[in-house]
């Protein structure tokens, strides 16, 4: 059958299930948020003379977690409006409008017993053939479902999501033994395409995957700690990015997470396994008296950390498990750590910790080791492969590499021997594997990756929809190259362009292969997507560069860069053939400017643009300024009058206040995406998305834009805008340099001393910026603002 989901029921307005209702409104799917009714009437409701009679107070629950929506951070919302597609409601009043709905998720408290008496309601109300599923994050799934009629069953399954539900990938689907194959595999294909998620199958046992590897992971190091007299400052300044997990590391982890969230899922496990797994499980008693305290981290305002404010400002204090007492934050030096941050790679970093003989590598190698072990005696209790086991950790904890491809980094030969040599026993299958042959858990073979499993090799299995340029230059797909960008063949007659440039900042050498990109294309491809597979698309021209050159007063040199730079973006704009930019995360500045002269962008959810370049003292030196004034232009209905000082003066805040967007739907919102440009819930798919939108521009048979003059708000609006200036610099928000950043700014937004709706060419406005953008490089002040940026990763107020 053709199966679709259109309006979904969430009940329990907690903090997951309002984040679950606001990640379905991030993508477009409105929801029904049901919670108990009060059982009388607050304070504040008695005194508007309201009674339990009254919706308002029945729905109040539900109610006041779509305004906490409105005020958390980080924002579950991709734009403020979505709210409207959350309704609130109870499970009283409303349970008949289960109805209405597709897809009905659980989110209630952790019981089996309240979700079985909930699940008894949905089964009366239900639609027969709606999905019916529990955000459980351990509960076993088969128990919930037992006394259900045979359609709840066939259409029931578990669908754990992690907190915040939309910025962290991994969803956990788990099916009962009568769930239908066919609801399986819609809700993975849903979960991934449409609320872009990792989907991972599991097994319904304790924790599932993720909990159950992450938590014994966390409790091992907390022992270790204790253990070995550990700082818990010290634990956190290794076992962060420098074995490749987030930088919140171990206890920073736990304190957002929340000790008391922590503490119930490791009791989930304890309670449910024997043995010595049964003592790992078992909580410290310096961690039970935390939360006893109400300790328990972020939420709490104290937890194993602290800020408090001293005679230096405010400082972060790390608490001391013997005394229960903070101290001062430890980090823990040595010459591994020095290694480690020397080396280039993922494996070589976690090697030159975890075979140190030194107080950090101690560390790292007694609570990898346990670990690892562990991952191996359990994968397949917990899952159908060694690969399910890693997706999760990646996509649950943010791990960079899950337990398997670490072992790998190690070296599977020489820390199995390591282990047997301290009495550890090896799992039989790890064994097997070894003796016939096999040294590493997966194998590279070209673009394909497999992985071993019960004496063979399996492959991995991805959606089509995600490309690996990786595995594209490993087929020898690449068509040209240079140190900062690789023109590659992404199939069916389309180009891509990659930066891998450092920070992919763009300089001589990524301009360089825009052009020839460019070139290429119109002769040879259907059209270009720009696009990478970094840690963010880009984050902006190489400022080092910049103030080197300035401060050796090259200005002739600079000055042909930028004429380069905003000539490339001509290129771009301009290209016969359509070009697509597929930006995500950190698209800033240069980042911006490549993307927004592109035919159309296919942006990832989570892409965070803006024109920054004030931070450090300058204004958009590649066209930004004029390509962001004219998408606003653009966008003026047809027959309206055009006010353009108004939409100059929208132009020049965006830019002034580098207001950066916090996702792709409000960078709609700021003029840097097109309402009709695209957005991929999943970060996985945007360069196939990008591919596919080439082809349909293609096949509509694409024509460039024709260059039009432009007409500008001139002397006008420049004095709107210089005006709103100095209004801010009299009130004590902008410095003197800033509003001279702010005047060269506004001159050319404005079009230059010009009468207002004068029409001007484009080159016009690329040669007033280029202008501005030179004589504010010359200025100390601009090139103290860059230094500082450099040196201290933040922008300075001068």
């Amino acid at each position: 059958m053709t199966r679709s989901i259109h309006k979904v029921a969430v009940l329990g307005a907690g903090v997951m299930g309002s984040g679950i209702a606001a990640h379905l409104a991030n993508v477009g799917i409105p929801s029904l948020l049901l919670d108990i009714a009060p059982k009388e009437p607050n304070e504040k409701e008695k005194a508007k003379g309201l009674t339990l009679e009254d919706r308002a107070v029945r729905n109040r629950l539900a109610a006041d977690a779509i305004e906490k929506l409105k005020k958390q951070k980080p924002a579950p919302l991709s734009k403020k409006d979505h709210i409207q597609l959350i309704e609130a409601g109870n499970m009283e009043d409303d349970m008949e409008r289960l109805k209405e709905v597709d897809w009905i998720i659980e989110v209630v408290v952790e019981n089996l017993e309240i979700k079985k008496k909930v699940y008894e309601k949905v089964d009366e109300f239900r639609r027969p053939g709606s999905i019916v599923s529990s955000n459980t994050s351990g509960i076993s799934v088969e128990a919930m479902a037992e006394g259900r009629s045979e359609d709840f069953r066939n259409h029931f399954l578990g669908t754990h999501f992690f907190n915040p539900p939309r910025y962290l990938k991994l969803l956990e689907v788990i099916p009962t033994k009568d769930t239908n194959p066919e609801v399986l595999s819609y809700m993975k294909t849903f979960g991934e395409d449409v609320l872009g998620k990792g989907v991972v199958e599991t097994k319904d046992t304790p924790n599932f995957i993720a909990n159950r590897i992450g938590t014994y992971g966390l409790l091992v190091t907390v022992r270790e700690m204790l253990a070995r007299n550990f700082s818990v400052g010290e634990v956190d300044s290794v076992t962060g990015p420098a074995i490749g997990r987030p930088k919140s590391a171990t206890f920073r982890t736990l304190d957002v997470v929340g000790l008391d969230t922590f503490i119930h899922v490791a009791n989930n496990v304890y309670e449910q396994v024997e043995g010595e797994e049964k003592e790992v499980f078992r909580i410290p008693d310096f961690m039970q008296q935390m939360k006893e305290k109400g300790w328990i981290g972020a939420k709490a305002g104290q937890g194993f950390f602290v800020k408090k404010k001293g005679e230096k400002g405010s400082e972060i204090l790390e608490l001391n498990p013997a005394t229960m007492e903070y101290e001062q934050r430890q980090k823990l030096k040595t010459a591994s750590v020095e290694a480690s941050k020397q080396a280039k790679s993922k494996a070589d970093k976690l090697k030159a910790l975890a075979y140190a003989n030194d107080r950090a590598g101690e560390l790292i190698w007694n609570i990898m080791k346990p670990v690892l072990l562990y991952s191996a005696e359990k994968v397949y209790e917990i899952a159908d492969d060694i690969d399910a086991v890693d997706r999760a950790m990646k996509w649950g904890f943010g791990w960079e590499m899950g337990p398997f491809e670490s072992w790998d980094a190690l070296g599977v030969e020489k820390s199995v021997a390591r282990m047997k040599e301290e009495g550890e026993t090896i799992p039989a299958w790890i064994e097997e594997m070894l003796a016939s042959g096999i040294t590493s858990f997966y194998k590279q073979d070209g673009g394909s990756q497999s992985f071993y499993h019960k004496g063979d090799q399996k492959i991995v299995e991805e959606s089509k929809k995600i490309i690996h340029l990786k595995g594209l230059k490993a087929q020898d797909r690449v068509i040209k190259k240079n140190t900062g960008a690789t023109l590659l063949d992404l199939g069916d007659g389309v180009a891509g362009l990659e930066f891998h440039s450092p920070s992919n900042a763009i300089g001589m050498d990524i301009l360089q292969m825009i052009n020839e990109a460019v070139d290429e294309t119109e002769k040879n491809f259907e059209g270009l997507v720009i696009g990478n597979q970094g840690k963010n698309f880009c984050v902006g021209a190489n400022v080092a560069y910049m103030l080197m050159e300035a401060q050796d007063d090259n200005f002739f040199e600079i000055e042909m860069v930028a004429r380069k730079f905003q000539q490339s973006m001509g290129r771009i704009r301009y290209s016969k053939k359509p070009v697509v930019a597929a930006p995500f995360q950190m698209t800033l500045g240069g980042g911006a400017e490549v993307c927004m002269p592109a035919a159309a962008i296919q942006a990832s959810f989570e892409t965070y643009m803006g024109l920054v370049e004030v931070g450090v003292g300058l204004i958009p030196g590649g066209g930004g300024n004029k390509e962001l004034y004219l998408r606003q232009l653009e966008q003026t209905p047809p027959g309206v009058n055009v006010n353009l000082t108004d939409i100059a003066a929208n132009v020049f805040e965006t830019i002034a206040m580098a207001k950066v967007s916090t996702s792709a739907h409000e960078a709609q919102e700021r003029g840097f995406i097109r309402p009709q440009d695209g957005i991929s819930a999943n970060a996985d798919h945007v360069l196939h998305d990008a591919k596919e939108k080439v082809l349909f521009l293609a096949e509509q048979g694409y024509q460039p834009p024709v260059a039009k003059k432009i007409p500008v708000a001139g002397e006008a609006g420049y004095a709107a805008m210089l005006m709103g200036a100095k209004t801010m610099k009299w009130s004590g928000y902008l410095s003197d340099h800033d509003l001279k950043i702010a005047q060269k700014l506004a001159h050319v937004i404005a079009g230059g001393k010009v009468k207002e709706g004068t029409y001007v060419d484009e080159q016009y406005l690329l040669d007033l910026e280029r202008e501005a953008f030179l004589s504010l490089l010359g200025e100390p002040k601009t090139q103290a603002r860059m230094q500082h940026m450099l040196v201290k990763g933040k922008p300075l107020r001068n």
